[in-house]
Order: C-alpha cells, then structure tokens, then sequence
C-alpha cells in the first residue's frame, strides 16, 4: 500500500513561493501589456511587483536570519474631461510585508505600500483607496501655471521628489533613501495641494487633515516646496527646499503632553553628463515631540546603463546616516547599491543589497545585510 504523507506549509512559506513565482508571471506580463489610454479623456495604468528580502543579523538576539516577501499593486484610473480638468483613483492591494515585519532596525528595508499599509489606513476605517481627488489647472502661458488639487491625497506626490531617489519600485528600497523621514510626510488622507510652475521655478503646498498617528490622535499636516530647475552643460539638476509642520497632537518622550513637529529638508538631483547622476537630502526636525531622529544626511550617485551598453539600466549607490531624536536610538546608518535590468518598457528586475546598523544609546546596537531581489512591471 503507498502512503502519501500530508505536507503542512506555513503561510509565510506560501507567501514566499508566491512572490518567486510572481517573478516570471512580472515578466510574461511586461511583454504583453501596454498602457491603456481608452481615449483621450480615460486612462488606465499601475504597478505590479513582487520582491523577496533576506536578512543576516549580528546584535540582534530577538531577530532571525530569514526570508520574506511581498507583492504590491497599484491600480490607477484617470479621468480628463477637459484639458483643465482631471478626476483621479488609485486603488492599493498587497500580500506580505517582506522583512518590514519583523526587521530590528527602525527603518523599513522597503518603502513600498504592503499588505499593513493597505487596510484601515490612518484609522480611517478605510481599505484599498489610497487617492481620490479632483484638480483644475488655470494656465496662464506656456510655462506658467496654477494646479489645485483636493480629495485624498498623497504629499509625496507634492513634497520632496528626487530623479535618483524617489521611487521604491524602481530605485533605491530602502525608506532611508526615498524620503527624508523628517519631514514625516504622510500619505492616503484628506487634504488639498496647489502647483504652480513658471518657468525654472516651482512652489508646492500641502494641507492634510491625517485620521491617526502612532498616538492615535487626529493630526494637522502642513508642507511647502520651493524648487529651481536648471539646464546646462553638465545636464539637468533639480534644487528643493521643503519645510513641514504638524499640529500640537504628538506625545512628547515621557507620554505626559502634547507637542508639535516642524521639520526642514534640502532634496537636490544633478546631471553629470550622460552616464552620471547625483543626489543628496540633507534635513533636519524639532525634537520636542518622541521621535526616532532629529537629522537626516544622504546622498547617492546613479550609473546609466549607456555607459555599457545597455541603455535602459542603471545602478544605484546610496547611503544616509541619521542622527537619533528623542527616543532612544542614537544614529543609524544605512547603505544600500542596487542593479535594475530593464529588458523592456514596462518590466524591470532589480538586485538590491542594503547595510543597516542602528546604534541605541544603551544596550543593543544590531546591525546587518538585507538582500533583495524584486521584479516590477509598470503599465
């Protein structure tokens, strides 16, 4: 008689098997599908992509050496009934959290929207939507114009873009490198942002009424942007300032009152030639409030693909060292490279390897490397 033995699968196991396998199925997807532009005035597009992260600690005696996955996806919908006018949906769906779960360090290794980010978002008793919103554009010449925006809002979208460092999909993974995190820019709430663009200059606010923060208390958020964009013989560089504020609703270290938060942050991309990019975020916030740091310094520098022959992909070198706030961390460091291979428009596979060391003012000081390896189409 044959007796077969019944296998029992952990989920994080499943969740494993599925993100590998949502690697090839990226692929056959990148090569069929394109944008969807219905017509002039209806679009569809999003992002789809699955990466798989394994850790190997030293100095972190309740945290493991192992793998996991995650696999998020965005889907968008654009609505233009004018060329004034634009309604905008995006909806947001994911399995797994990758090692941002159960990682030791303070800094997610992926800044990516996951399966936590997704549901009941900012105590909102709201899952899956994380825009909707109307804008109208008043343009009043070719390179002047005002955007109005209102409805659920994102102010990443607004506040602190980089060409180099700004895209957990395709660049760097790291949140240390996508974001300045103290400028505590939120995500996915109420509130409204105007654009306007006049030639080289542009200026950015954002007013956002956020559900919850990690005190659970309903909070004001306020940003402005002023940039400059120039174009020259070394190529095109980018040049921001962002300063952020937020309302009298953060527990202060001791959890006895409430505080308020302002924040600072300098966000700066350059063209060196054709090959050569670079970029730094240097910022800096109040630190009455509890909060992981007080300064941010990163930089990084990005390799075209041209320079070996293969135009569409790129390297990325990045590190940022942060200085600890009011809370007990002391400085963290994180330094991360990255390959994307891009064999078409639309799909990419990148390996990702980050160095991550967080030193607290007493006790334990882990420290380790995350690998990665993530596949993204984009349609």
């Amino acid at each position: 008689m044959l007796f077969i033995r019944h296998l029992s699968i952990p989920r994080n196991s499943i969740r494993l098997l599925a993100a590998l396998h949502s690697i090839p199925a990226l692929f056959m997807l990148s090569l069929n599908a394109s944008a969807y532009d219905i017509n002039e005035q209806f679009s569809v597009g999003g992002v789809v992509a699955g990466a798989v992260q394994c850790q190997v600690l030293s100095g972190a005696p309740d945290a493991s050496n192992t793998c996991k996955a995650g696999a998020p996806f965005q889907l968008e919908v654009s609505l233009r009934p004018t060329d004034a006018d634009e309604v905008f949906f995006k909806l947001g769906f994911a399995a797994g959290n990758a090692l941002n779960e159960i990682t030791p360090f303070v800094i997610p290794p992926w800044a990516a929207v996951l399966e936590e980010d997704v549901k009941d978002i900012n105590g909102r008793n709201r899952d899956y939507l994380l825009a909707a919103w109307y804008k109208h554009t008043f343009s009043f010449a070719d390179d002047h114009s005002l955007g109005a925006t209102i409805g659920i809002i994102d102010s990443t979208s607004y506040l602190d873009e980089n060409a180099y460092a700004n895209d957990e999909y395709t660049q760097f993974m790291n949140a240390a490198l996508t974001n300045g995190p103290n400028v505590f820019l939120p995500s996915f709430d109420l509130g409204g942002a105007l654009e306007w663009n006049a030639g080289s200059w542009s200026l950015r606010g954002v007013l956002m009424d956020i559900g919850e923060n990690d005190d659970g208390n309903n909070f004001s958020f306020y940003g402005l942007q002023a940039g400059y964009s120039v174009s020259n013989s070394l190529g095109t560089g980018n040049y921001r300032f962002v300063i952020a504020g937020a309302s009298e609703d953060f527990l202060n270290p001791d959890g006895t009152q409430l505080e308020s938060r302002a924040g600072g942050l300098l966000s700066f991309d350059q063209e060196f030639g054709s090959i050569v990019g670079g970029w730094i975020r240097f910022g800096w916030q109040t630190t009455d409030a509890a909060v992981d740091y007080g300064a941010i310094y990163s930089g990084g520098v990005d390799f075209k693909g041209a320079g070996w022959g293969r135009n569409d992909d790129n390297i990325g070198l990045g590190y940022a060292y942060l200085n600890g706030g009011s809370l007990d961390i002391d400085t963290s460091q994180v330094a991360e490279a990255y390959y994307r291979w891009q064999p078409g428009d639309l799909f990419g596979l990148t390996a990702d390897v980050q160095y991550m060391k967080d030193d607290y003012k007493e006790n334990q000081n882990p420290s380790g490397w995350n690998f990665g390896l993530r596949a993204t189409a984009e349609f």
